[in-house]
């Protein structure tokens, strides 16, 4: 008799726990990207500036799709592609480590970030002059995005982010010399 009611007690405790929190599923994938990892300052700081600088690139990305050539159209797609999703990892760890998202620009001095002003010059760019202005700012923007991880590398300390620095600095600086080739 006891060998049947402990599992039953077990499977009506795991049915209470699935009720209460939703699903087992949502449970399951809220535990496994929930970074429960020890992270310092700098990663933060990473999180908290890249999330705005992968921002403004995803924007000068979109802005391709009705001004660029098709060279420069299909690295604005990769460029997209690429950081929007780790846009929404970054401000996922913010959250689980109860650390606000830094306002739309970022903060101050951040490296490679666009002034309003050449933002609004791109915009009003098409053609060949587009292709051009935006190579130009984007090989700055990518640069700065270089540096940033390569401070995170560094001096943080959660490994995820570690990784996403490498990831950025490898993906980046092959964009830089695709861009500045197509620039010549």
């Amino acid at each position: 008799m006891k060998r049947v009611v402990i599992p039953a007690l077990v499977l009506a405790a795991a049915g209470l726990l699935t009720t209460a929190c939703g699903s087992t599923d949502r449970v399951a994938s809220a535990t496994a990207s929930a970074p429960v990892a020890y992270h310092n300052d700098e990663d933060v700081m990473f999180a908290q500036m890249m999330i705005p600088h992968h921002r403004q690139a995803v924007e000068m990305a979109k802005l391709a799709e009705g001004r660029a050539g098709s060279q420069v159209k299909e690295l604005a797609g990769k460029i997209e592609a690429a950081q929007e999703p780790e846009i929404r990892t970054m401000s996922g760890w913010l959250t689980a480590w109860g650390a606000q998202a830094s306002g739309e620009h970022g903060m101050p001095g951040m490296p490679g970030m666009m002034s309003d002003q050449d933002m609004e010059e791109l915009r009003g760019l098409s053609g060949a002059a587009f292709d051009r202005a935006f190579l130009t700012l984007m090989v700055q923007h990518h640069e700065g995005a270089v540096a940033m991880a390569k401070r995170e590398q560094a001096g943080g300390a959660y490994e995820p982010a570690r990784r996403m620095a490498a990831d950025i600095v490898t993906s980046q600086s092959a964009e830089i010399a695709t861009m500045r080739r197509l620039l010549r």
